[in-house]
């Protein structure tokens, strides 16, 4: 089996010409080099399908407990704890299964049609233009605007949360994310001031919702979140919600474009024929997020040959 030392392939999840197009080295990775290492970096990349599989549903190896960011895993920084994103099994399975009891579908479909008419808004100015850009008229907005229909943030304030939140993300080309205070990144301090007013002022929406919800905690006590609670929650729906999804709204938007008539890219994609179903497909065509994310392992794994010791930081690669 062909390991790191016996290929010149590189991988670097911050160049930028690697990162325009990845695929390329990502074929080169999983034909020469399936368990891959980043000296400059200090990271493991897995690039098999059936390993990134099995690393996915092997939380006892590759942990979450500091994070899917790498640069957050590769940090000195404690992981704030109650951040669904920070955590393994049992406490993920829980903190999860609380999300899905406020965060219901008869939430979605009751601001569908508001969600319809704002796209109807953003869009139907540029029918018969020459072209438009995609995230500036909908991709950056849209997202945000459906996060604050859902937690009741008020209009006027939406624009400003969803800066702050790209601010504590945000990377200059070529390099890591600076991590200065990795609560910072999950805290949601953004948010204190609706949450208290909102605990004062309860209405029909997500945020009362978590705000009252009751459920069993690890230690068997029922009883509703605390302040800090709900506000990890917050950041996790406003700010991994909003950042992913307006990706996702311009990659899907790449991949209907890449032909002058979408018949034609259904033609060479069939899986996305069917008009209500393109979200996955598309996700699973191109990603919108090629960010360094994976796991810490917890314990030593030979694999491919190749041995990774515990406490060593493991990246995905997708596949196109």
């Amino acid at each position: 089996m062909t390991t790191t030392e016996s290929t010149d392939v590189y991988y670097d999840p911050y160049d930028v010409d690697i990162v325009t197009d990845p695929y390329p080295v990502y074929a080169r990775l999983r034909d020469e080099a399936p368990i891959y290492y980043n000296e400059r970096y200090d990271f493991w990349a897995i690039s098999r399908h059936a390993d990134v599989e099995k690393a996915l549903n092997d939380w006892q190896t590759f942990s979450n407990r500091r994070s899917d960011i790498l640069e957050l895993m590769k940090s000195k920084f404690d992981m704030p704890p109650g951040v669904m994103m920070f955590q393994d099994p049992p406490m993920h399975t829980m903190l999860r299964g609380l999300m899905s009891r406020v965060f219901t579908p008869r939430r979605m479909a009751a601001i569908e049609d508001q969600i319809r008419q704002y796209c109807v808004r953003c869009l139907d100015p540029h029918v018969g233009s020459d072209g438009f850009d995609i995230i500036a008229e909908l991709a950056s907005m849209m997202p945000m605007r459906v996060i604050g229909m859902l937690l009741g943030i008020p209009e006027e304030q939406q624009i400003d949360v969803r800066d702050a939140n790209d601010a504590n993300l945000r990377t200059k080309p070529g390099r890591p994310m600076k991590v200065a205070d990795a609560d910072a990144i999950a805290d949601g301090r953004i948010y204190a001031d609706y949450v208290d007013w909102r605990a004062k002022n309860p209405s029909d929406d997500l945020m009362t919702a978590l705000l009252n919800v009751e459920f069993e905690d690890e230690n068997g006590v029922t009883r509703k979140l605390t302040r800090k609670e709900v506000l990890h929650y917050t950041q996790v729906v406003a700010g991994a919600g909003n950042e992913t999804t307006g990706r996702l709204i311009g990659w899907l938007a790449k991949v209907l474009a890449r032909t002058s008539r979408p018949a034609q890219a259904d033609r060479r994609r069939p899986q996305l024929a069917d008009a209500h179903g393109r979200r996955d497909p598309a996700l699973r065509t191109d990603g919108p997020a090629h960010r360094p994310m994976g796991g810490t392992g917890l314990r030593d794994l030979r694999h491919h040959c190749v041995c990774r010791k515990r406490g060593a930081a493991a990246i995905r690669c997708r596949q196109p």
